[in-house]
């Protein structure tokens, strides 16, 4: 082909060069993450530390939110640190390492969230087998092929892009390694190249996207023939997931059902679901769940009351 990888690293331009805007996100993103990791783990220690919290559903909503603190851990702090740099490089190693795990975790989630939605269907649709169904050796079988079909659809994104040859410029309009701007910065045709990402990551989106809404519009017709008691418990439950997949899918779909190409506004778009998805995918659950709300209300009080013995004991 004639080139040669010279590029050893590569600048990002980050998502504004304005000093005062850049200061203001700094604050924004900061609290952002905090609040994320702080809403998912207490989720985990939640789910973990109640009894009446030992269905499938919540243990499937402990890995949700192991998968989006990891997420969200891949580029946010990058994100974060780059906005006080002048100068933001990233070596082309560590820009390989970012975009595999960026996509071995949006991947995971992308079929947790399948594994979520039968989840329902089955407690739904056929309550009096969910226990026989959902047994622990299915659920494990589900947390493996979520993770099995992420790690292979990230090594495929890893593979297409780390033999391209990088030649120069080495200027990324992005704050973070992703697959369409390292396109555009390949020294060689990636015509044939971008319709092969398009069906590995855009169209399987999609047809997953569109799998997920027909399974829910399944689940809420049959609500018809439950309990007012049950169709609100079920229903609330539902909006919850259908609210989850609809945040992380419409702007995955946008990004990727398309030939390559690099928009400004993409910056924008990665912010909704890598930054901004994870935080809310915990307040969704647990606002929308009255389950999780009581439990976490009594992990929370016997907390409060065992500090308060100790602190009189030490009296």
């Amino acid at each position: 082909m004639g080139y040669s990888n010279n590029v050893t690293e590569f600048v990002l331009l980050g998502l504004t060069q304005d000093p005062g805007t850049q200061k203001a996100l700094f604050v924004i993103f900061l609290l952002i993450y905090i609040v994320t990791m702080v809403g998912n783990l207490l989720i985990v220690v939640t789910v973990l530390a109640s009894p009446s919290l030992g269905s499938p559903m919540f243990l499937f909503l402990i890995y949700l939110s192991l998968i989006d603190a990891a997420y969200s851990t891949v580029s946010t702090p990058r994100l974060i640190t780059d906005l006080l740099r002048d100068q933001k490089t990233i070596s082309f190693s560590a820009c390989m390492g970012q975009l595999f795990l960026e996509h071995l975790f949006g991947g995971a989630e992308v079929f947790l969230l399948v594994a979520m939605a039968y989840d329902r269907y089955v407690a739904i649709c056929k309550p009096l087998h969910y226990i026989t169904i959902m047994n622990r050796q299915v659920c494990f079988l589900l947390m493996v092929v979520s993770w099995a079909a992420g790690f292979v659809h990230s090594l495929i994104q890893l593979l297409f892009v780390y033999n391209l040859p990088f030649c120069g410029p080495n200027v990324i309009d992005h704050f973070m390694c992703d697959m369409y701007p390292l396109l555009e910065l390949a020294c060689t045709n990636t015509y044939i190249l971008g319709l092969s990402m398009v069906a590995n990551g855009g169209a399987s989106c999609m047809v997953v996207f569109i799998c997920l809404l027909i399974s829910y519009g399944v689940i809420l017709s049959s609500l018809r023939t439950h309990s007012r008691e049950g169709r609100r418990k079920a229903l609330s439950t539902c909006i919850s997931h259908i609210t989850v997949v609809v945040l992380f899918f419409v702007p995955c779909i946008f990004m990727y059902v398309r030939p390559v190409s690099n928009f400004p506004v993409d910056k924008f778009i990665s912010v909704a679901y890598i930054v901004i998805t994870p935080m809310l995918n915990p307040l969704i659950y647990t606002l929308r769940n009255s389950e999780m709300t009581n439990a976490m209300k009594k992990v929370w009080y016997k907390k409060l009351a065992i500090d308060r013995m100790r602190i009189c004991h030490s009296y």
